[in-house]
């Protein structure tokens, strides 16, 4: 991997990458979240639980879950959810994730589970609504891994993602570029002794799509009514779609 665009020999192992990278930084995957987005990004969790637009007895899907975050979020503004199921392909997160469950009265409605979001362990039309925070641009087929979202979300359910997207052009993305570059990674060093990895996370939206090409995408694979909104002048975007 060089400087600018990261480049992988092939998918498996940009998955080994990234499958270990997360696994390294678990023990402080959400401080770090904290600290990089100055807590915003328990705010846009909030959006994207909104946008999927939950009601009582819903089963919600979290996939790339990391330590629950989505899934807490959730919980706590829907205390009715039949069902919460975060599902990861590294193991240090879920361990992360069950153990602070445990403090949560409603700890009983999580279910944790491993796999991988290019092929879900769970039948089709399984979940009246599917989210994801930050996975898309670290998947190695963005294709396939929409697919399986829309494939286990039911008929009429939202698919909502949260992303960084590609950084937009001009003052303004130069200078967020600026700062995941050259900042993000050397705090990330300095908090979880992973800067390599840090230094990843900023390169992946470097080479990843801008929010209107992301949609497209969605589209193609089914979802209908696909919209999105962005924070901070395009920095963050949240998409939904509607399986018909």
């Amino acid at each position: 991997m060089g400087q600018g665009r990261i480049v992988f020999e092939s998918a498996a192992e940009k998955r080994r990458y990234v499958r270990t990278m997360f696994g390294r930084i678990a023990h402080r995957y959400d401080l770090m979240n904290r600290l990089m987005t100055g807590g915003q990004d328990r705010r846009w969790r909030r959006w994207l639980v909104e946008e999927l637009q939950l009601t009582a007895g819903s089963r919600l899907l979290d996939v790339a879950t990391g330590t629950g975050d989505v899934i807490f979020t959730a919980l706590g503004l829907h205390t009715d959810l039949e069902l919460a199921v975060g599902v990861d392909f590294s193991l240090p997160m879920l361990v992360n994730g069950r153990r602070r469950a445990e403090a949560m009265p409603a700890c009983h409605r999580i279910v944790w589970a491993a796999g991988d979001t290019l092929c879900l362990p769970f039948p089709d039309n399984s979940f009246d609504a599917v989210a994801s925070a930050f996975l898309l641009r670290n998947v190695t087929d963005l294709t396939v891994a929409l697919r399986e979202q829309h494939r286990v979300t039911r008929p009429g359910g939202r698919v909502a993602a949260l992303d960084i997207p590609r950084p937009p052009d001009g003052v303004w993305g130069t200078l967020f570029r600026f700062y995941f570059h050259q900042l993000v990674p050397r705090l990330g060093g300095l908090i979880s002794g992973q800067g390599d990895a840090y230094a990843y996370l900023p390169r992946s939206a470097d080479a990843f799509l801008r929010p209107d090409q992301l949609a497209e995408v969605m589209e193609s694979i089914g979802l209908q009514r696909v919209r999105y909104r962005t924070a901070l002048s395009g920095i963050v975007a949240i998409h939904v779609g509607v399986k018909a």
